[in-house]
């Protein structure tokens, strides 16, 4: 049984043996973990949803192409950054990769330090939007939490709005505002009003769908 991929690192996908053991070192030498497949189906088979890193993928390949296992990812909506790795006379597909997609493609004969520090910042890069993917969902879920009088107080306080005046637009008295605010922030995990514009547009706040609607 094949055993799930899950901790960052670089896959490297390549059917010629040589190759694939002289990368896995490559990246030792830079104390950056690689993982080597010899066939895309190999690959494909071993992905799960927890799948993280970057993949380094030869664009000719035994079996399925390269090509063919991009079209898969992109098909399994699988974020992880591609890199082709590519022959002279592979470059006009390399560049209808990169069109669907693709992070980037390095040539072959490729400079040793220039391709791991290639990997290195497309792996930065993806690990960043990854922080910033997690950053949003946890965001969306506290929303999800809100009632829509929550959101309307917050998205007309947020607008600038005092507290009289949400209650007189809103049609509730001034302490019920002063509760759904109070309440709202808290779900919110906001210390202050300032603190939540950083993150959340009021527009976002009034145009969603609460939980409740008291």
């Amino acid at each position: 049984m094949t055993k799930p991929i899950s901790a960052p690192l670089v896959h490297i996908v390549d059917d010629d043996d040589a190759i694939r053991d002289a990368l896995s070192w490559l990246f030792s030498t830079r104390q950056v973990d690689t993982q080597v497949w010899s066939s895309g189906e190999a690959f494909l088979q071993a992905m799960t949803p927890e799948t993280s890193g970057c993949i380094l993928l030869d664009i000719r390949l035994g079996g399925i192409s390269g090509l063919e296992v991009f079209e898969r990812l992109r098909q399994m909506h699988a974020t992880l950054p591609v890199i082709f790795l590519t022959g002279h006379g592979d470059l006009p597909l390399a560049v209808n990769a990169l069109k669907q997609g693709a992070a980037d493609f390095i040539e072959k004969p490729f400079n040793d330090n220039d391709l791991v520090d290639r990997v290195l910042e497309v792996l930065r890069s993806y690990r960043l939007s990854q922080a910033e993917r997690a950053s949003e969902n946890a965001l969306e879920r506290r929303l999800d939490t809100l009632s829509q009088r929550e959101r309307e107080v917050l998205g007309l306080a947020l607008e600038g709005r005092l507290n009289k005046q949400i209650a007189e637009d809103l049609n509730i008295t001034m302490r019920t505002v002063e509760v759904h605010r109070a309440r709202a922030l808290d779900k919110m995990q906001a210390r202050s009003l300032l603190e939540l514009a950083r993150c959340v547009d009021p527009i976002r706040l009034r145009s969603g769908t609460g939980s409740a609607t008291n």
